[in-house]
C-alpha cells in the first residue's frame, strides 16, 4: 500500500525528470492511494472500502471518498503489474494541511523532537513550492531466529524549498540565476542536536547531481587545477565551486555505467557524534556562478482540453522530447533498436463520456494509423454512478520522434442536482494520468559496500525502476443548474403560506363585539376636551343628558373586507396547490 499527500505540482523541467528522486517521490496533487490485496478476488473491493475508511480516521482526510465505486479503479497491467487484485484511486481537490502532517509524524519513533525530523518546521515545509509527504506499507517475510513475517514502513517527505538568502542574489545574465548559497538553518529555521534515541543510525546525504558535477569538472580545468577528481571527490574545500561548512565522512562516487557520462556524487554525514553542544547545520556556500539543469524524462509530457462550450471537448496528452531522449535514440539507433515504448494510463470521471474508438494519434504534427503507433490497448467504459473509464495503452514512436500527440473527444454529461460539490462552478477535476517509460531506469550503483546495502535511502536509489511522470489534473466545467432558484422557491412558499395562515387566524379569531368597543374607545380619545365641555353645556341648557357622540358604524364594512381577504388568499392557495403541488 502506498498512500501520498501532495500540495503543488512537481516541475519536470526544473527539478528534474530521470532520477530516483523525482521518479519515485514525484506524486500527483491532493491524495494518491494504491493498493494490493491478498484476498480472494471477491473480497477486494470490501478490502479496499476498509482500507479507506482507517486511513481517513487515521490522517484526519477525505480518504473515505475513495470508497465510493465512482472513484476508484483496478488497472491491469498499464500502472503496476497486479491484475486483479490492485485498487488505484486518487483526490486531486483534497487540501493538505498541518492536520494531516501531524498524524504522520506521529508514526515516526521520536515524533518531531529529536533526530532529523525535528528539520520539520511547518511554516519552512508549506511555504516551499512543493511537498510530498508518502506513506508505504508492505507485507514481507524477514529472516529471523523464530522467523514468520511482518510490516515494513517507509516513511518519505519530500520538500521543494527556496532558500532565503536566494531573494538577495543578483543575476548574471538575463536567463540564467546563480545558484544559491543555503544551510538548513536557513532552509528549516533549525538544525540537528543528535539522532533520535530509538533510531539505530541517522544520517545526512547530499547528493551533487550529473550535471552538476560535469560543470564543475569543466570549472576545475578551466582553472587548471591538478588532481581534479580529488578535489570534487575526495575533497570538499579545494573544489573552485563551492564549500562546504561540514566535513562530509564519506563520499560515494556512482559507479560510471553505460549512459552515464559523469557519474553523480553523493556526501554522507554521521549524525551520531553531534549534540546539542555542537549541533549539526549543514550548509553550502558558492564560489562562482555555476549554470547547469537536472536531466530530464526521455519525453516531457502534458496534458490540455481542447475544444468550448459545455456540451462536447477532447483530451490531449503532448509528448516532446528532450535531450535526453535525443541522446539515448541515438544510441538506441546504432544497436538496431528503434523504438520509444510509452505506457499511458488516464481515469476520467463517469459523468466525463469519453468515446475510445475516437483516439487520434500525431507524429511530428502529422496524424498518423493507431494500429501503426499503438501497440496494446485496454479501456473500460464508464457506467453512469457506478465506475470510471479508464484507459490503458502501449505506445511505440519511431526513432527520431520530436513530439507526439493523442487526442481522445468526450462529451459532458448532467448530474443530479445533490451530486453537485458546494462550489460547483469552480469546475470538475479530471485526475493526473500516469506516463511510464519502461526501457528507461532511473537506478543509481555505487561501489559495492556492506554500509551502502544497510542504509535505506542508498539501497533505494539502487533500486531498477521505470522512469515515471505524471501530467496536469485537469479542470472541466459542466453545465450547472441555478442553486438560487431552491431558495427563491422555498422563500415565495413560505410567504404564501404565512399570508394565508396569518389572515385565516386573524379573522376566525376576533369578534365583532371587540371590534365595536375598541372603536368607541377610539374614538374617545380622539375626542377633545373642550368638545366634551361644550356638548355637556349644550345638554344643560336644553335640559337634556349628556351622550358622547357616537362614531360611525364600520363593522359591516370590516366584515366585508375581511371576507374578501379571505375568499382571495384561500383562491391564491387553491390555484398554488392544484397548479404547482
Amino acid at each position: 500500500m502506498e498512500l501520498s499527500f501532495t500540495q503543488g505540482r512537481w516541475n519536470y523541467d526544473r527539478w528534474g525528470g530521470f532520477d530516483p528522486i523525482s521518479s519515485n517521490n514525484a506524486k500527483p496533487p491532493g491524495v494518491e492511494l494504491w493498493a494490493v490485496f491478498d484476498v480472494p478476488l471477491e473480497h477486494v473491493d470490501d478490502s479496499w472500502k476498509n482500507l479507506t475508511h482507517a486511513l481517513s480516521g487515521l490522517f484526519c482526510a477525505s480518504v473515505n471518498f475513495l470508497e465510493s465505486s465512482t472513484t476508484y479503479s483496478a488497472p491491469e497491467w498499464g500502472y503496476r503489474p497486479a491484475p486483479g487484485s490492485l485498487r488505484y484511486g486518487t483526490l486531486p481537490r483534497e487540501a493538505v494541511c498541518t492536520e494531516n502532517l501531524t498524524p504522520w509524524l506521529k508514526l515516526l519513533p521520536c515524533r518531531d523532537k529529536a533526530g532529523l525530523s525535528a528539520l520539520m518546521d511547518r511554516p519552512s515545509i508549506y511555504k516551499g513550492f512543493y511537498h510530498s509527504q508518502r506513506l508505504r506499507l508492505t507485507s514481507s517475510e524477514f529472516e529471523s531466529e523464530e522467523g514468520g513475517s511482518g510490516i515494513v514502513l517507509q516513511q518519505t517527505l519530500t520538500v521543494v524549498v527556496q532558500p532565503d538568502s536566494e531573494r538577495n542574489v543578483m543575476s548574471y545574465s538575463h536567463e540564467t540565476k546563480l545558484q544559491p548559497s543555503w544551510s538548513l538553518t536557513s532552509i528549516f529555521g533549525r538544525m540537528v542536536t543528535g539522532r533520535c534515541v530509538l533510531a539505530k543510525s541517522s544520517t545526512v546525504y547530499l547528493q551533487l547531481d550529473r550535471g552538476l558535477v560535469g560543470q564543475l569538472d569543466y570549472l576545475q580545468k578551466e582553472n587548471e587545477l591538478s588532481n581534479a577528481d580529488k578535489s570534487v571527490y575526495e575533497g570538499f574545500s579545494s573544489n573552485p565551486g563551492f564549500e562546504l561548512s561540514v566535513k562530509p565522512d564519506r563520499v560515494l562516487k556512482e559507479l560510471n555505467g553505460f549512459e552515464k557520462k559523469t557519474p553523480s556524487v553523493v556526501y554522507e554525514f554521521y549524525i551520531e557524534k553531534y549534540s546539542e553542544s555542537r549541533p549539526f547545520d549543514l550548509g553550502l556556500t558558492w564560489k562562482l556562478p555555476v549554470v547547469w539543469s537536472c536531466q530530464k524524462a526521455p519525453l516531457h509530457a502534458s496534458r490540455f482540453l481542447m475544444g468550448s462550450g459545455n456540451e462536447r471537448g477532447a483530451i490531449a496528452i503532448s509528448l516532446r522530447s528532450t535531450e535526453v531522449s535525443d541522446e539515448l535514440l541515438h544510441t538506441d539507433m546504432s544497436e538496431g533498436r528503434c523504438k520509444l515504448e510509452v505506457k499511458v494510463f488516464q481515469v476520467v470521471p463517469w459523468y466525463i463520456k469519453v468515446y475510445f474508438h475516437t483516439v487520434r494519434v500525431y507524429v511530428n504534427e502529422q496524424p498518423q494509423e493507431v494500429s501503426d503507433v499503438v501497440e496494446k490497448m485496454r479501456v473500460s467504459p464508464s457506467v453512469d454512478k457506478v465506475s470510471p473509464g479508464v484507459m490503458e495503452m502501449v505506445l511505440k514512436f519511431p526513432c527520431g520522434m520530436k513530439s507526439a500527440a493523442i487526442t481522445l473527444e468526450f462529451d459532458k454529461g448532467f448530474l443530479h442536482i445533490d451530486e453537485y460539490p458546494p462550489d460547483a462552478n469552480q469546475g470538475f477535476d479530471i485526475p493526473a494520468a500516469i506516463i511510464c517509460f519502461p526501457n528507461f531506469h532511473t537506478s543509481m550503483q555505487f561501489f559495492t559496500d556492506k554500509s551502502v546495502d544497510r542504509s535505506s535511502i542508498l539501497s533505494k536509489f539502487q533500486e531498477n525502476n521505470a522512469v515515471l511522470a505524471y501530467t496536469e489534473v485537469l479542470l472541466v466545467p459542466l453545465t450547472t443548474p441555478d442553486f438560487s432558484m431552491p431558495y427563491n422557491v422555498i422563500t415565495i412558499t413560505c410567504t404564501v403560506c404565512a399570508l394565508y395562515f396569518g389572515s385565516l387566524l386573524n379573522v376566525l379569531r376576533k369578534r365583532v363585539g371587540e371590534e365595536e368597543r375598541s372603536a368607541k374607545s377610539k374614538a374617545t380619545k380622539e375626542t377633545g376636551r373642550l368638545r366634551q365641555l361644550l356638548s355637556r353645556v349644550s345638554a344643560k341648557l336644553r335640559g337634556r343628558p349628556f351622550e358622547l357622540p357616537q362614531p360611525p358604524s364600520n363593522s359591516s364594512s370590516f366584515i366585508s373586507s375581511k371576507l374578501i381577504l379571505f375568499i382571495l388568499v384561500a383562491g391564491i392557495a387553491v390555484f398554488w396547490q392544484v397548479y404547482f403541488g
